[in-house]
Protein backbone atom coordinates (compact mmCIF):
# COMPACT_ATOMS: atom_id res chain seq x y z
CA UNK A 1 0.00 0.00 0.00
CA UNK A 2 1.50 3.42 -0.94
CA UNK A 3 1.60 6.44 1.09
CA UNK A 4 -0.81 9.36 -0.32
CA UNK A 5 1.63 12.25 -0.64
CA UNK A 6 -1.16 14.74 -0.86
CA UNK A 7 -3.00 17.32 1.22
CA UNK A 8 -6.67 16.69 2.43
CA UNK A 9 -7.90 19.29 0.41
CA UNK A 10 -6.75 17.33 -2.43
CA UNK A 11 -7.80 14.16 -1.73
CA UNK A 12 -11.44 15.35 -0.93
CA UNK A 13 -11.12 17.09 -4.17
CA UNK A 14 -10.39 14.16 -5.80
CA UNK A 15 -13.27 12.63 -4.06
CA UNK A 16 -15.88 14.93 -5.20
CA UNK A 17 -14.97 14.71 -8.66
CA UNK A 18 -15.37 10.69 -8.66
CA UNK A 19 -18.80 11.04 -6.55
CA UNK A 20 -20.32 14.28 -6.98
CA UNK A 21 -23.76 12.99 -6.98
CA UNK A 22 -23.37 9.99 -4.57
CA UNK A 23 -24.53 10.90 -1.03
CA UNK A 24 -21.49 11.63 1.72
CA UNK A 25 -22.95 13.23 4.75
CA UNK A 26 -26.63 12.48 6.41
CA UNK A 27 -27.23 13.90 9.85
CA UNK A 28 -29.94 11.94 11.62
CA UNK A 29 -32.26 15.01 13.49
CA UNK A 30 -32.49 14.74 16.64
CA UNK A 31 -36.10 12.95 16.94
CA UNK A 32 -35.21 10.09 15.37
CA UNK A 33 -37.10 10.88 11.98
CA UNK A 34 -35.52 9.60 8.66
CA UNK A 35 -37.63 11.79 7.02
CA UNK A 36 -36.22 15.10 8.88
CA UNK A 37 -32.57 14.28 8.51
CA UNK A 38 -30.12 16.39 6.75
CA UNK A 39 -28.68 15.08 3.76
CA UNK A 40 -25.17 15.89 1.48
CA UNK A 41 -24.39 14.97 -1.82
CA UNK A 42 -20.29 14.98 -2.27
CA UNK A 43 -20.84 18.45 -4.65
CA UNK A 44 -23.34 20.07 -1.97
CA UNK A 45 -20.71 19.29 0.84
CA UNK A 46 -17.76 20.55 -1.69
CA UNK A 47 -20.02 23.84 -1.85
CA UNK A 48 -20.17 24.35 1.92
CA UNK A 49 -16.93 23.21 2.73
CA UNK A 50 -15.80 25.93 0.08
CA UNK A 51 -18.10 28.23 1.32
CA UNK A 52 -16.59 27.83 4.90
CA UNK A 53 -12.56 28.15 3.41
CA UNK A 54 -13.92 31.21 2.05
CA UNK A 55 -15.31 32.99 5.01
CA UNK A 56 -12.86 31.87 6.96
CA UNK A 57 -10.19 33.58 4.32
CA UNK A 58 -12.37 36.41 4.67
CA UNK A 59 -11.96 36.40 8.37
CA UNK A 60 -8.47 36.46 8.24
CA UNK A 61 -7.59 33.61 9.00
CA UNK A 62 -3.91 32.62 7.45
CA UNK A 63 -1.83 29.60 7.33
CA UNK A 64 -0.52 27.52 10.12
CA UNK A 65 -3.52 29.76 12.37
CA UNK A 66 -5.08 27.58 14.92
CA UNK A 67 -9.12 27.31 15.10
CA UNK A 68 -11.05 25.53 17.53
CA UNK A 69 -13.71 23.88 17.33
CA UNK A 70 -15.61 22.97 20.52
CA UNK A 71 -18.67 21.24 19.75
CA UNK A 72 -20.24 18.01 19.74
CA UNK A 73 -21.09 15.70 16.96
CA UNK A 74 -22.66 17.96 14.04
CA UNK A 75 -22.98 18.52 10.22
CA UNK A 76 -21.11 21.21 10.75
CA UNK A 77 -17.81 19.87 12.86
CA UNK A 78 -17.35 18.28 9.70
CA UNK A 79 -17.50 20.89 7.66
CA UNK A 80 -15.17 22.73 9.34
CA UNK A 81 -12.87 19.79 9.03
CA UNK A 82 -12.40 20.28 6.02
CA UNK A 83 -12.70 24.44 5.52
CA UNK A 84 -9.80 24.51 7.87
CA UNK A 85 -7.33 21.66 5.88
CA UNK A 86 -8.33 23.35 2.60
CA UNK A 87 -6.68 26.84 3.88
CA UNK A 88 -4.14 25.28 6.12
CA UNK A 89 -5.39 26.79 9.34
CA UNK A 90 -4.65 23.76 12.29
CA UNK A 91 -8.08 22.83 13.34
CA UNK A 92 -7.91 22.44 17.43
CA UNK A 93 -9.97 19.49 18.76
CA UNK A 94 -11.55 20.97 22.23
CA UNK A 95 -13.42 18.42 24.48
CA UNK A 96 -16.60 19.42 24.52
CA UNK A 97 -16.80 17.98 28.18
CA UNK A 98 -14.01 20.91 29.41
CA UNK A 99 -15.17 23.28 31.99
CA UNK A 100 -14.13 27.18 32.04
CA UNK A 101 -10.31 26.33 33.42
CA UNK A 102 -9.60 23.43 30.87
CA UNK A 103 -10.79 25.89 27.46
CA UNK A 104 -8.85 28.72 28.84
CA UNK A 105 -5.60 26.37 29.47
CA UNK A 106 -6.40 25.16 25.78
CA UNK A 107 -7.05 28.37 23.96
CA UNK A 108 -3.61 29.88 25.47
CA UNK A 109 -1.67 26.66 25.11
CA UNK A 110 -1.61 26.74 20.90
CA UNK A 111 -2.33 30.57 20.95
CA UNK A 112 -6.15 30.26 19.05
CA UNK A 113 -7.03 32.85 17.18
CA UNK A 114 -10.51 31.44 16.31
CA UNK A 115 -13.43 29.51 18.03
CA UNK A 116 -16.37 27.42 16.77
CA UNK A 117 -18.54 27.25 19.80
CA UNK A 118 -21.71 25.06 19.93
CA UNK A 119 -24.84 26.35 21.54
CA UNK A 120 -25.43 25.80 25.16
CA UNK A 121 -27.36 23.21 26.96
CA UNK A 122 -28.74 22.29 30.62
CA UNK A 123 -24.97 20.86 30.87
CA UNK A 124 -22.89 22.93 29.29
CA UNK A 125 -22.92 26.72 28.56
CA UNK A 126 -20.62 26.94 25.82
CA UNK A 127 -21.39 30.67 25.08
CA UNK A 128 -20.56 32.36 28.35
CA UNK A 129 -17.24 30.21 28.91
CA UNK A 130 -16.18 31.12 25.41
CA UNK A 131 -16.51 34.47 26.23
CA UNK A 132 -14.86 34.09 29.64
CA UNK A 133 -11.85 32.69 27.65
CA UNK A 134 -11.51 35.92 25.40
CA UNK A 135 -11.49 37.71 28.19
CA UNK A 136 -8.53 35.78 29.53
CA UNK A 137 -6.82 34.58 26.37
CA UNK A 138 -5.42 37.64 24.00
CA UNK A 139 -4.54 35.85 21.32
CA UNK A 140 -8.48 34.37 20.56
CA UNK A 141 -10.07 37.28 19.05
CA UNK A 142 -13.22 35.44 17.47
CA UNK A 143 -16.27 33.81 18.36
CA UNK A 144 -18.33 31.62 16.00
CA UNK A 145 -21.65 30.25 17.08
CA UNK A 146 -23.03 27.28 15.79
CA UNK A 147 -26.58 27.32 15.09
CA UNK A 148 -29.21 25.06 17.39
CA UNK A 149 -29.20 21.41 16.57
CA UNK A 150 -31.73 20.01 13.58
CA UNK A 151 -34.86 19.04 15.20
CA UNK A 152 -33.83 19.20 18.71
CA UNK A 153 -36.43 16.92 20.02
CA UNK A 154 -37.42 17.95 23.94
CA UNK A 155 -33.14 19.30 24.22
CA UNK A 156 -33.30 23.25 24.72
CA UNK A 157 -30.48 24.40 23.08
CA UNK A 158 -29.34 28.61 23.19
CA UNK A 159 -26.81 29.14 20.34
CA UNK A 160 -24.45 32.49 20.90
CA UNK A 161 -26.26 35.81 19.92
CA UNK A 162 -23.20 38.21 18.38
CA UNK A 163 -22.60 40.92 21.05
CA UNK A 164 -19.58 42.53 19.95
CA UNK A 165 -17.60 43.13 16.97
CA UNK A 166 -15.47 39.57 17.95
CA UNK A 167 -18.39 37.63 17.60
CA UNK A 168 -20.11 36.34 14.51
CA UNK A 169 -22.67 33.26 13.55
CA UNK A 170 -21.90 30.52 11.30
CA UNK A 171 -24.23 31.81 8.87
CA UNK A 172 -22.69 35.36 9.03
CA UNK A 173 -19.40 33.74 8.88
CA UNK A 174 -20.04 31.54 5.50
CA UNK A 175 -22.40 34.59 4.19
CA UNK A 176 -18.56 36.42 4.10
CA UNK A 177 -17.64 33.65 1.19
CA UNK A 178 -18.17 36.37 -1.44
CA UNK A 179 -15.84 38.83 0.15
CA UNK A 180 -12.96 36.64 -1.67
CA UNK A 181 -12.60 35.08 -4.59
CA UNK A 182 -13.74 31.67 -6.17
CA UNK A 183 -10.20 31.40 -6.97
CA UNK A 184 -8.66 32.19 -3.34
CA UNK A 185 -8.92 28.50 -2.24
CA UNK A 186 -6.87 26.62 -4.82
CA UNK A 187 -4.30 29.65 -4.67
CA UNK A 188 -4.00 28.95 -0.85
CA UNK A 189 -4.14 25.20 -1.27
CA UNK A 190 -1.25 25.82 -3.90
CA UNK A 191 1.01 26.84 -0.86
CA UNK A 192 0.67 23.52 1.42
CA UNK A 193 2.24 20.62 2.03
CA UNK A 194 1.55 17.43 3.01
CA UNK A 195 3.89 17.39 5.82
CA UNK A 196 2.07 20.72 7.35
CA UNK A 197 0.21 20.93 10.71
CA UNK A 198 -3.68 20.86 10.55
CA UNK A 199 -4.70 19.17 13.67
CA UNK A 200 -3.80 19.50 17.51
CA UNK A 201 -5.85 17.30 19.73
CA UNK A 202 -5.10 16.98 23.43
CA UNK A 203 -4.39 14.17 25.23
CA UNK A 204 -6.88 13.17 28.21
CA UNK A 205 -4.19 14.20 30.68
CA UNK A 206 -4.51 11.55 33.06
CA UNK A 207 -1.55 13.36 35.02
CA UNK A 208 -0.98 16.76 34.60
CA UNK A 209 -2.19 19.14 31.86
CA UNK A 210 -2.97 17.50 28.46
CA UNK A 211 -0.49 17.80 25.81
CA UNK A 212 -1.37 19.04 22.21
CA UNK A 213 -0.41 16.13 20.06
CA UNK A 214 0.11 17.87 16.75
CA UNK A 215 -0.66 15.98 13.41
CA UNK A 216 -0.08 16.41 9.16
CA UNK A 217 -2.30 15.92 6.89
CA UNK A 218 -0.03 13.18 5.79
CA UNK A 219 0.11 11.72 9.58
CA UNK A 220 -4.04 11.09 9.29
CA UNK A 221 -5.14 11.35 6.25
CA UNK A 222 -2.44 8.05 5.41
CA UNK A 223 -4.13 6.64 8.68
CA UNK A 224 -7.46 6.93 7.76
CA UNK A 225 -6.74 5.68 4.03
CA UNK A 226 -4.85 2.91 5.44
CA UNK A 227 -8.10 1.96 7.91
CA UNK A 228 -10.45 1.87 4.94
CA UNK A 229 -8.60 0.07 2.57
CA UNK A 230 -7.93 -2.62 5.48
CA UNK A 231 -11.63 -2.27 6.09
CA UNK A 232 -12.17 -3.18 2.04
CA UNK A 233 -14.71 0.30 1.93
CA UNK A 234 -15.93 0.78 -1.57
CA UNK A 235 -18.53 4.18 -2.41
CA UNK A 236 -21.25 1.51 -1.49
CA UNK A 237 -20.14 1.39 2.05
CA UNK A 238 -22.19 3.69 4.46
CA UNK A 239 -20.33 4.47 8.11
CA UNK A 240 -22.28 4.86 11.16
CA UNK A 241 -20.38 7.55 13.48
CA UNK A 242 -21.61 7.61 17.14
CA UNK A 243 -18.36 7.98 18.31
CA UNK A 244 -16.68 11.67 18.79
CA UNK A 245 -15.64 14.04 16.39
CA UNK A 246 -13.22 15.60 18.48
CA UNK A 247 -10.80 12.58 18.68
CA UNK A 248 -9.44 10.77 16.44
CA UNK A 249 -11.85 7.90 16.16
CA UNK A 250 -14.06 10.32 15.35
CA UNK A 251 -12.16 12.89 12.48
CA UNK A 252 -9.79 10.22 10.76
CA UNK A 253 -10.90 6.22 11.66
CA UNK A 254 -14.70 7.89 10.64
CA UNK A 255 -14.46 10.65 7.99
CA UNK A 256 -10.92 10.71 6.37
CA UNK A 257 -11.68 6.72 6.30
CA UNK A 258 -14.80 7.57 4.87
CA UNK A 259 -14.34 10.59 2.47
CA UNK A 260 -10.83 8.76 1.06
CA UNK A 261 -12.86 5.82 -0.43
CA UNK A 262 -16.41 7.74 -1.70
CA UNK A 263 -18.02 6.39 1.34
CA UNK A 264 -21.55 8.30 2.95
CA UNK A 265 -20.92 8.95 6.71
CA UNK A 266 -23.94 8.92 9.06
CA UNK A 267 -24.53 10.73 12.77
CA UNK A 268 -26.64 9.20 14.94
CA UNK A 269 -26.70 12.64 17.04
CA UNK A 270 -24.41 14.90 19.43
CA UNK A 271 -23.45 12.19 21.41
CA UNK A 272 -23.79 8.29 22.10
CA UNK A 273 -27.20 7.05 22.65
CA UNK A 274 -27.09 3.42 22.38
CA UNK A 275 -30.62 3.73 20.15
CA UNK A 276 -29.77 6.50 18.29
CA UNK A 277 -27.06 4.46 16.72
CA UNK A 278 -28.87 1.38 16.08
CA UNK A 279 -31.49 3.08 14.05
CA UNK A 280 -29.37 5.23 12.21
CA UNK A 281 -28.14 1.85 11.06
CA UNK A 282 -31.39 0.99 10.34
CA UNK A 283 -32.88 3.92 8.82
CA UNK A 284 -29.88 5.23 6.48
CA UNK A 285 -28.55 1.79 5.59
CA UNK A 286 -25.61 1.72 7.91
CA UNK A 287 -23.29 -1.07 6.20
CA UNK A 288 -20.30 0.00 8.88
CA UNK A 289 -20.66 0.79 12.72
CA UNK A 290 -18.04 2.08 14.78
CA UNK A 291 -17.94 1.85 18.74
CA UNK A 292 -16.08 1.32 21.76
CA UNK A 293 -16.49 -2.00 23.47
CA UNK A 294 -18.49 -0.64 25.95
CA UNK A 295 -20.77 1.17 23.33
CA UNK A 296 -21.12 -2.12 21.62
CA UNK A 297 -22.32 -4.26 25.42
CA UNK A 298 -24.64 -1.15 25.11
CA UNK A 299 -26.38 -1.50 22.14
CA UNK A 300 -26.60 -5.49 22.69
CA UNK A 301 -28.58 -4.70 25.85
CA UNK A 302 -31.19 -2.74 24.98
CA UNK A 303 -34.63 -3.90 25.51
CA UNK A 304 -35.71 -3.80 22.30
CA UNK A 305 -32.69 -4.51 20.52
CA UNK A 306 -34.02 -7.70 18.67
CA UNK A 307 -36.64 -4.94 17.42
CA UNK A 308 -33.77 -3.40 15.54
CA UNK A 309 -32.90 -4.03 11.33
CA UNK A 310 -29.15 -4.46 11.22
CA UNK A 311 -28.94 -6.59 7.82
CA UNK A 312 -27.09 -4.12 6.08
CA UNK A 313 -24.19 -3.86 8.29
CA UNK A 314 -21.40 -6.26 7.57
CA UNK A 315 -18.21 -4.33 9.34
CA UNK A 316 -16.88 -1.84 11.82
CA UNK A 317 -14.39 -0.95 13.88
CA UNK A 318 -14.05 -1.66 18.13
CA UNK A 319 -11.22 0.49 19.86
CA UNK A 320 -10.28 2.37 22.87
CA UNK A 321 -9.85 -1.38 24.50
CA UNK A 322 -9.85 -4.68 24.01
CA UNK A 323 -13.02 -6.72 23.53
CA UNK A 324 -14.29 -9.60 25.80
CA UNK A 325 -15.23 -12.93 24.02
CA UNK A 326 -18.63 -12.92 24.04
CA UNK A 327 -18.98 -9.64 23.48
CA UNK A 328 -17.07 -9.95 19.61
CA UNK A 329 -19.46 -12.99 19.31
CA UNK A 330 -22.77 -11.43 19.57
CA UNK A 331 -21.37 -8.15 17.07
CA UNK A 332 -20.48 -10.75 14.84
CA UNK A 333 -23.70 -13.33 15.30
CA UNK A 334 -26.78 -10.47 15.71
CA UNK A 335 -25.21 -7.18 14.22
CA UNK A 336 -23.79 -8.91 11.15
CA UNK A 337 -20.53 -7.12 11.52
CA UNK A 338 -18.62 -10.10 10.17
CA UNK A 339 -15.61 -8.03 9.23
CA UNK A 340 -15.74 -5.82 12.52
CA UNK A 341 -11.91 -4.85 12.90
CA UNK A 342 -9.96 -4.07 15.94
CA UNK A 343 -8.22 -1.15 15.89
CA UNK A 344 -5.20 0.24 18.53
CA UNK A 345 -3.28 3.41 18.82
CA UNK A 346 -3.04 6.83 20.60
CA UNK A 347 -3.22 9.84 19.27
CA UNK A 348 -0.08 10.43 19.04
CA UNK A 349 0.24 7.74 15.97
CA UNK A 350 -2.66 9.37 13.81
CA UNK A 351 -4.23 6.82 15.95
CA UNK A 352 -3.95 3.73 14.61
CA UNK A 353 -0.83 1.70 14.76
CA UNK A 354 -2.18 -2.16 14.62
CA UNK A 355 -5.56 -3.45 13.21
CA UNK A 356 -6.99 -6.98 12.78
CA UNK A 357 -7.72 -7.76 9.04
CA UNK A 358 -10.74 -9.42 7.39
CA UNK A 359 -10.62 -13.17 8.11
CA UNK A 360 -8.91 -13.09 11.19
CA UNK A 361 -9.95 -15.28 13.30
CA UNK A 362 -12.36 -14.61 16.41
CA UNK A 363 -9.46 -15.30 18.92
CA UNK A 364 -7.01 -13.34 17.07
CA UNK A 365 -9.97 -10.33 17.25
CA UNK A 366 -10.59 -10.79 20.87
CA UNK A 367 -7.08 -11.98 22.23
CA UNK A 368 -4.84 -9.62 20.28
CA UNK A 369 -5.14 -5.87 18.67
CA UNK A 370 -4.20 -7.43 15.11
CA UNK A 371 -1.09 -6.70 13.26
CA UNK A 372 1.09 -3.92 12.11
CA UNK A 373 -0.55 -1.08 9.93
CA UNK A 374 0.95 -0.58 6.32
CA UNK A 375 3.78 1.33 6.49
CA UNK A 376 4.58 1.39 10.22
CA UNK A 377 6.80 -0.31 12.32
CA UNK A 378 6.21 -1.95 15.58
CA UNK A 379 8.44 -3.36 18.39
CA UNK A 380 8.14 -4.31 22.08
CA UNK A 381 11.21 -3.41 24.41
CA UNK A 382 12.03 -3.46 27.90
CA UNK A 383 10.76 -0.54 29.23
CA UNK A 384 14.33 -0.60 32.07
CA UNK A 385 16.61 -0.95 29.21
CA UNK A 386 15.18 -0.16 26.21
CA UNK A 387 16.82 -2.87 24.37
CA UNK A 388 13.92 -5.41 22.11
CA UNK A 389 12.59 -7.96 23.77
CA UNK A 390 12.28 -11.86 22.05
CA UNK A 391 8.76 -12.49 20.70
CA UNK A 392 6.21 -13.37 23.70
CA UNK A 393 7.73 -11.44 26.40
CA UNK A 394 6.29 -8.67 27.73
CA UNK A 395 7.73 -5.17 27.22
CA UNK A 396 7.08 -1.83 26.21
CA UNK A 397 5.02 -0.95 22.49
CA UNK A 398 6.44 1.64 20.80
CA UNK A 399 5.48 2.19 17.49
CA UNK A 400 7.86 4.28 14.04
CA UNK A 401 6.44 5.30 10.53
CA UNK A 402 4.83 8.49 8.76
CA UNK A 403 1.88 8.31 11.12
CA UNK A 404 4.12 9.50 14.60
CA UNK A 405 2.89 12.80 15.67
CA UNK A 406 5.07 16.15 14.41
CA UNK A 407 5.61 16.44 18.44
CA UNK A 408 3.38 17.63 21.29
CA UNK A 409 2.59 21.47 20.43
CA UNK A 410 5.45 23.92 21.95
CA UNK A 411 6.63 21.39 23.97
CA UNK A 412 10.03 19.87 22.84
CA UNK A 413 10.98 18.53 25.86
CA UNK A 414 7.70 16.48 26.39
CA UNK A 415 8.29 15.33 22.92
CA UNK A 416 11.71 14.09 23.34
CA UNK A 417 10.05 11.89 26.18
CA UNK A 418 7.61 10.28 24.07
CA UNK A 419 9.60 9.92 20.58
CA UNK A 420 13.39 8.55 21.02
CA UNK A 421 16.06 9.76 18.59
CA UNK A 422 15.55 7.04 16.08
CA UNK A 423 11.94 8.10 15.53
CA UNK A 424 10.61 5.74 18.05
CA UNK A 425 6.79 6.67 20.29
CA UNK A 426 7.09 5.17 23.05
CA UNK A 427 3.27 4.15 24.12
CA UNK A 428 3.52 3.41 27.77
CA UNK A 429 1.65 0.26 27.08
CA UNK A 430 2.77 -3.29 27.90
CA UNK A 431 2.27 -5.99 24.91
CA UNK A 432 4.07 -8.77 23.39
CA UNK A 433 4.19 -9.89 20.40
CA UNK A 434 3.50 -13.41 18.71
CA UNK A 435 5.41 -15.17 16.11
CA UNK A 436 2.88 -14.48 13.19
CA UNK A 437 3.23 -10.79 14.46
CA UNK A 438 -0.16 -10.02 16.32
CA UNK A 439 0.20 -7.84 19.28
CA UNK A 440 -1.59 -8.28 22.59
CA UNK A 441 -2.06 -5.50 24.99
CA UNK A 442 -1.32 -6.44 28.66
CA UNK A 443 -2.40 -2.99 29.94
CA UNK A 444 -0.62 0.31 30.64
CA UNK A 445 2.69 0.12 32.51
CA UNK A 446 1.59 2.27 35.32
CA UNK A 447 -1.77 -0.03 35.51
CA UNK A 448 0.55 -3.15 36.38
CA UNK A 449 0.00 -4.12 39.57
CA UNK A 450 2.87 -5.41 42.11
CA UNK A 451 1.47 -7.78 44.66
CA UNK A 452 4.27 -9.11 47.09
CA UNK A 453 6.41 -9.41 44.21
CA UNK A 454 4.21 -10.88 41.48
CA UNK A 455 3.96 -8.66 38.51
CA UNK A 456 -0.37 -8.77 37.93
CA UNK A 457 -1.53 -7.88 34.13
CA UNK A 458 -5.22 -7.20 35.34
CA UNK A 459 -6.10 -7.44 31.55
CA UNK A 460 -5.79 -11.61 32.61
CA UNK A 461 -8.38 -11.19 35.23
CA UNK A 462 -10.82 -8.82 33.27
CA UNK A 463 -11.38 -11.59 31.08
CA UNK A 464 -11.81 -14.29 33.49
CA UNK A 465 -14.05 -12.60 35.44
CA UNK A 466 -15.67 -11.16 32.47
CA UNK A 467 -17.33 -14.72 31.88
CA UNK A 468 -19.22 -14.77 35.42
CA UNK A 469 -22.97 -14.60 34.08
CA UNK A 470 -23.65 -11.77 36.38
CA UNK A 471 -21.42 -9.19 35.06
CA UNK A 472 -21.37 -7.24 32.57
CA UNK A 473 -18.18 -5.36 32.64
CA UNK A 474 -15.29 -5.52 34.89
CA UNK A 475 -12.14 -3.64 35.36
CA UNK A 476 -9.35 -4.71 37.70
CA UNK A 477 -6.83 -2.31 39.93
CA UNK A 478 -4.51 -2.41 42.24
CA UNK A 479 -5.02 -0.53 45.17
CA UNK A 480 -1.97 0.15 48.47
CA UNK A 481 -1.69 -2.58 51.03
CA UNK A 482 0.51 -2.48 53.64
CA UNK A 483 1.50 -6.42 53.69
CA UNK A 484 1.96 -6.99 49.97
CA UNK A 485 2.29 -3.52 48.12
CA UNK A 486 -0.68 -3.59 46.37
CA UNK A 487 -3.89 -5.55 46.46
CA UNK A 488 -6.63 -6.31 43.63
CA UNK A 489 -9.99 -4.59 43.84
CA UNK A 490 -12.30 -5.98 40.99
CA UNK A 491 -14.64 -2.97 39.73
CA UNK A 492 -18.12 -4.32 38.08
CA UNK A 493 -20.89 -3.05 36.09
CA UNK A 494 -23.36 -5.99 36.84
CA UNK A 495 -25.93 -7.58 34.64
CA UNK A 496 -29.28 -6.12 34.57
CA UNK A 497 -31.31 -7.76 37.47
CA UNK A 498 -28.27 -9.75 38.73
CA UNK A 499 -27.95 -9.86 42.18
CA UNK A 500 -24.72 -7.85 43.92
CA UNK A 501 -21.75 -9.89 44.05
CA UNK A 502 -18.93 -9.43 46.95
CA UNK A 503 -15.91 -10.29 47.19
CA UNK A 504 -16.46 -13.75 48.76
CA UNK A 505 -18.36 -14.80 45.56
CA UNK A 506 -15.27 -13.62 43.29
CA UNK A 507 -13.03 -15.57 45.38
CA UNK A 508 -15.29 -18.74 45.07
CA UNK A 509 -15.55 -18.08 41.39
CA UNK A 510 -12.13 -17.82 40.96
CA UNK A 511 -10.89 -20.73 43.25
CA UNK A 512 -8.98 -23.19 41.39
CA UNK A 513 -8.51 -21.10 38.56
CA UNK A 514 -6.92 -18.63 38.87
CA UNK A 515 -3.51 -18.47 41.75
CA UNK A 516 -3.90 -16.80 44.94
CA UNK A 517 -2.69 -13.69 43.98
CA UNK A 518 -4.58 -13.03 41.30
CA UNK A 519 -7.65 -13.08 43.36
CA UNK A 520 -9.00 -9.49 43.83
CA UNK A 521 -9.44 -8.49 47.40
CA UNK A 522 -12.05 -6.19 47.19
CA UNK A 523 -14.89 -5.79 44.81
CA UNK A 524 -16.78 -2.96 43.74
CA UNK A 525 -20.17 -2.58 41.86
CA UNK A 526 -20.68 0.07 39.60
CA UNK A 527 -22.85 1.76 37.36
CA UNK A 528 -20.64 2.81 34.66
CA UNK A 529 -16.58 3.70 34.84
CA UNK A 530 -14.93 6.57 34.11
CA UNK A 531 -13.88 7.27 31.03
CA UNK A 532 -11.09 9.64 28.29
CA UNK A 533 -12.16 10.83 25.46
CA UNK A 534 -10.78 8.06 23.28
CA UNK A 535 -12.91 5.49 25.17
CA UNK A 536 -10.16 4.07 27.23
CA UNK A 537 -11.11 3.55 31.01
CA UNK A 538 -9.42 5.83 33.58
CA UNK A 539 -7.86 3.50 36.00
CA UNK A 540 -6.11 6.10 37.84
CA UNK A 541 -9.55 7.87 38.88
CA UNK A 542 -10.70 4.40 39.91
CA UNK A 543 -7.49 3.65 41.89
CA UNK A 544 -7.80 7.59 43.71
CA UNK A 545 -11.38 6.90 43.97
CA UNK A 546 -11.00 3.41 45.97
CA UNK A 547 -8.36 4.86 48.20
CA UNK A 548 -10.20 7.26 49.64
CA UNK A 549 -13.40 5.23 50.28
CA UNK A 550 -11.24 2.39 51.71
CA UNK A 551 -9.17 4.99 53.39
CA UNK A 552 -6.28 3.32 52.35
CA UNK A 553 -3.88 5.49 51.91
CA UNK A 554 -1.28 6.63 49.49
CA UNK A 555 0.89 3.81 48.31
Amino acid sequence: MSLLEETIGANFARAVGQHADQEALVEAAGDGRADAARRWTYAELAHDVDAAARGLLAAGVAKGDRVGIWSPNCAEWTVIQYATAAIGAILVNVNPAYRAHELQFVVRQNGMRMLVVAPSDRTSDYVAMARAAVDECPALRELVFLPAPHAPGEAVFEPGVPASDGETTWEALVARAGEVPASAVAERAATLSADDPINIQYTSGTTGFPKGATLTHRNILNNGFAIGELLGYTPEDRVVIPVPFYHCFGMVIGNLAAYSHGCATILPGRGFRPDAALRAVQDFGGTSLYGVPTMFIAELALPDFGSYRLGTLRTGVMAGSTCPVEVMERVISDMHMEGVAICYGMTETSPVSTMTRAGDSLAQRTGTVGRTMPNLQSKVVDPATGETVERGVIGELCTRGYAVMAGYWDQPDKTAEAIDADGWMHTGDLARMDDDGYVMIEGRIKDMVIRGGENVYPREIEEFLYRHPAIQDVQVIGVPDPAYGEELMACIILRPGAQPLTAEDIAEYCRGELAHYKVPRYVDIRESFPMTVSGKVRKVQMREEAVARLGLGAS
